[in-house]
């Protein structure tokens, strides 16, 4: 099964495929008609463009998440010119057999396109670097302990702990006056200011440990 709004690439596809011994049962050119036809083909593999129509933005990848929800033996292999931090996010996050995402312009290769195919086809996983290097990087935007130093960090380990500042003082061999120092920093840098109906250390530990 191939999705691609490119009536050029569609056909290119279609024909490299064929050649190479894979059957194409159907070729379409936007998300609904690619939900309809897997429905309908239940392929073993479909490859899916990204950006199609109405909006160019993330049927495709919007569409495949659907595909793995609902038909997880269909394996799924996306192709595009970017990479969509957020449904990417959860492709990955998700059941890894039968899954990749590769940039168009690294599979340069036909060889090596293919061999991604198989390997997507036979329940692998495969993955362009850059999508990767993105998806690892939206989440340390999206964590709030990222801005802290390790012993940052291990300080705030302590307190969820239910240690006090003495505590915390005896358990890294500090001074206290060190863990005080210490825990403004980390409220500061969690966005936790003073306020009188909030116990600030209580929130601190809420979101280490949602993290």
């Amino acid at each position: 099964m191939i999705a691609e709004d490119s009536a050029l690439l569609r056909t290119g596809l279609t024909l490299l495929l064929a050649e190479n011994g894979h059957e194409v049962v159907e070729a379409v050119g936007d998300a609904e008609q690619l939900l309809r036809a897997v429905r309908s083909h239940r392929p073993d593999v479909a490859v899916v463009d990204v950006r199609m129509p109405p909006t160019f933005t993330d049927e495709g990848l919007r569409a495949a998440l659907l595909i793995r929800q609902a038909q997880p033996e269909t394996a799924v292999l996306v192709l595009s010119q970017w990479v969509e931090e957020r449904y990417a996010a959860d492709l990955i996050g998700g059941d890894l057999n039968g899954v990749g995402y590769l940039l168009k312009d690294r599979v340069a290769d036909v060889a090596d396109f293919l061999d991604a195919l198989n390997r997507v086809a036979a329940g692998g996983a495969v993955f362009d670097p850059d999508v990767i290097a993105q998806i690892l990087a939206r989440n340390r935007r999206n964590d709030p302990m990222a801005p802290l130093t390790p012993r940052e960090r291990e300080v705030l380990q302590l307190m969820a702990e239910g240690r006090s500042n003495a505590g915390i003082a005896s358990a890294l061999t500090i001074t206290e006056r060190a863990v005080e120092k210490y825990v403004g920093s980390i409220l500061g840098k969690l966005d936790l200011p003073p306020a009188g109906t909030d116990h600030r250390r209580v929130l601190a530990v809420l979101r280490y440990l949602e993290s």
